[in-house]
């Protein structure tokens, strides 16, 4: 009966939970990295040079490393369902303020501002995924989340591309109505999460009583057997200090990195070959496809065989690789190919990157550690951006920006490394314990 049980509560979970915070994600993403299409017409006609488009896109995370630790503390004091709906609210309408942007600064503003109000959600639904899914099934829970930023660069590249070449309407030039046609489903989507997000198994009226009280006791057991082990943090402070948390923000700084140049600096390196904007935003999605198929066996690679590091180490050596061809690359069909070798490698490390930190925090400080990893980590978004655009001015071409965003996932990888192997708390080891 139990198996039975399990098999059932898995899969109530998966297509309840999973499709709706994916969605989250995918409109979360697009409004991330839109600013890449809207740069086509955009930095011209508000007088943005290559370092301060790098500056604005990157200074999103200024914002959203300041507000991250605060923003998922008061999610898990007031839960999900209320503090989602307004993240998302708020940044739809930051978002569609910015198609209003006037030059330089009004433009850092904007983007430090949208950081600020999205500050939270990501490792908010990460918080929340854990509260839902026992152990076995994390790695893929978070895999299928995650998969959101590919499949929103998959199908919002050409989209994107399309609202670029739409005449201008209602006095408003191409890239201002990206930003607003774009905005529209965050604002409707956090009301929607009132409605239909359930904070907790408890509350979970869509599980019947012996479903719910099977995942609520599978749930405490493996919180329990955590807390059992010496290396366990389950306070805010302490988790804030632990070198874990440190390690693994430093690994995420890489990925993050990688991610965010892809977002905002690709459409661009594709343009340069001389495509409309609806082709480069076909181009821009071929790598994404690929990569969610990637990420999602990979993920599922992890959970059955209970092992992280090499699912981590793997992929940032091949994203570090692609970076690397696609500096030396000269054509328009190499430099697509590299970032296939790219988009794979880093959607392939985040799933089982975002497995670790559950195995040894709870309560306030998972909230505070699983925050702390994604604001530190995701400094890598505002440096791989910056980076690009700074050596792009200094040496008229992207190559050596490329190089140092390649050097970053090879120093996760290293990272990654070192932490498994560390023999006081060694992280990797002791996930397997616990299952």
């Amino acid at each position: 009966m139990q198996p039975e049980l399990e098999t059932r509560v898995s899969r109530k979970l998966m297509w309840r939970i999973i499709p709706f915070v994916m969605l989250l994600y995918f409109v979360s993403f697009l409004d991330r990295v839109n600013v890449g299409f809207a740069a086509m017409t955009m930095n011209k006609a508000i007088g943005l040079s290559p370092t301060a488009f790098g500056l604005g896109g990157g200074l999103f995370f200024i914002g959203y490393f300041l507000c991250e630790v605060p923003s998922n503390l008061i999610l898990h004091r007031v839960g999900a369902r209320i503090w989602i709906a307004r993240v998302m609210v708020t940044w739809g309408i930051v978002s569609a303020i910015s198609a209003f942007v006037v030059g330089p600064t009004s433009f850092y503003v904007l983007r430090f501002l949208l950081g600020v109000a999205e500050a939270g959600f990501f490792p908010g639904i990460i918080l929340y995924l854990s509260l839902w899914f026992p152990m076995k099934q994390r790695a893929v829970a978070a895999a299928w989340f995650m998969a959101a930023a590919p499949i929103s660069t998959a199908i919002g590249s050409p989209l994107s591309g399309a609202i670029m070449q739409l005449p201008p309407m209602f006095g408003l030039a191409d890239w201002q109505m990206l930003y607003i046609i774009e905005a529209v489903p965050a604002v409707l989507l956090g009301f929607v999460v009132l409605r239909f997000l359930t904070d907790s198994p408890s509350k979970a009226a869509w599980l019947n009583a012996e479903e719910r009280d099977w995942l609520i006791a599978k749930l405490k057991s493996e919180a329990d057997a955590r807390k059992s082990h010496a290396g366990h943090t389950a306070g805010a402070l302490s988790a804030l200090r632990d070198p874990r948390v440190l390690a693994l923000a430093l690994i995420y700084f890489g990925t993050s990195a990688g991610l965010y140049t892809l977002g905002l600096w690709a459409p661009l390196i594709i343009r340069q070959f001389g495509f409309t904007a609806f082709e480069t935003g076909l181009l821009n999605g071929i790598p994404s496809i690929l990569a969610v198929v990637a990420m999602i066996l990979w993920a599922k690679h992890s959970d059955r065989s209970e092992e992280r590091t090499w699912h981590v180490v793997i992929p940032c050596a091949l994203a570090c690789a692609g970076f690397i061809f696609a500096g030396q690359a000269g054509t328009a069909l190499f430099v697509v190919l590299a970032l296939v070798v790219v988009n794979v490698g880093i959607s392939a490390a985040k799933a089982p990157l975002w497995a670790m930190p559950s195995m040894f925090l709870s309560g306030a400080g998972a909230a505070a550690g699983i925050a702390m990893i994604n604001s530190l980590g995701n400094l890598g978004g505002f440096v791989g951006p910056f980076v690009i655009g700074w050596l792009k001015n200094v040496t008229g071409g992207y190559a050596a920006g490329l190089y140092v965003v390649a050097a970053t996932l090879a120093l996760s990888a290293v990272v990654t490394l070192l932490l498994s192997r560390k023999a006081a708390q060694p992280v990797a080891t002791q996930m397997t314990h616990d299952h």
